[in-house]
């Protein structure tokens, strides 16, 4: 089994190359990792076309859903979004947070980084940003953002509790995230779970949906709401890949699915220190 450290330079490595890829490419197989398909287009990803903002030459096609669209930015808000792809994302949600918003995009990825800062020079705009870090150690203070935002990363961290216990340190008190990600409901055959193109393509690193959706509650988020669910069907030339025919019959015919989710949750309003002596109160 892979240690944490080797699953996060395989999606790195990986990453780096999807930078490279056209987005027919990235669209027509898992989160752009590769396997990809001749019976669908577009496995995963959501269309961004009709959002105010989208730049068509910032668009990679990666990603499991739209949480953009979903994020609640209001003009003035300071955003965060992870994995930001070519900046895509982030150019949308600078439309929503509007000239006195900022925008704050983080990946690890060099390459990623490298192509969103081309892209915002390019269109000249002056309020998002771009950090190279990793999302288990965000490169931002404490209570700097009013939301959070990010699209099929969290099942690429191997310490998810981490990266959840992380967005609760930076967002704002009543600062709230909306993310699309990839869970599970039932076990993958093991070949899948093996697979490293499959963890790279945002399927074998996902967990169970309760698990999830327990691991937020416990980091102390309240008003937990799925915004949208969808399922996700990986077309038989790409399980035939990792599965022989009648273990790919059996995995078709089995309870099991993958689904993509977007996420919202709130951090609550900090109450006060409860008073601890005769005269603390006065």
């Amino acid at each position: 089994m892979p240690t944490d450290q080797e699953l996060k330079d395989l999606v790195k490595k990986k990453y780096s190359e999807i930078a490279l890829q056209e987005k027919d490419t990235n669209q027509s197989s898992c989160c752009g990792a590769g396997g990809c398909s001749t019976e669908v287009y577009n496995i995963m990803t959501d269309d961004y076309t009709d959002l105010n903002g989208y730049e068509a030459d910032a668009d990679l096609g990666l990603g499991c859903g739209l949480a953009t669209q979903f994020a609640k930015i209001k003009a003035g808000d300071v955003v965060i979004y992870w994995d930001l792809g070519a900046g895509n994302d982030v150019f949308i949600a600078r439309t929503e947070a509007g000239e006195t918003g900022r925008v704050i995009g983080i990946d690890f990825t060099p390459a990623m980084i490298n192509k969103a800062i081309a892209n915002a020079a390019r269109l000249g705009f002056k309020n998002v940003e771009f950090r190279q870090g990793d999302i288990e150690h965000m490169p931002v203070g404490d209570n700097t953002a009013d939301v959070i935002v990010s699209n099929c990363v969290l099942n690429l961290v191997p310490n998810k509790q981490g990266v959840i216990s992380e967005i609760f340190r930076v967002l704002k008190a009543n600062g709230h995230f909306s993310i699309s990600d990839i869970v599970l409901k039932g076990d993958l055959p093991k070949p899948l779970q093996e697979a490293a193109e499959m963890y790279a393509g945002c399927v074998s690193g996902a967990i169970q949906k309760d698990r999830y959706l327990q691991l937020i509650t416990d980091a102390g988020f309240v008003n937990l709401t799925i915004q949208k669910e969808k399922p996700i069907v990986i077309p038989d030339d790409i399980l035939r890949q990792y599965l022989p025919e009648t273990e790919l019959t059996a995995f078709k015919n089995s309870d099991m699915g993958i689904f993509s989710v977007t996420v919202y949750a709130e951090k609550p309003v900090q109450s006060a220190a409860p008073c601890c002596g005769s005269d603390c109160c006065k």
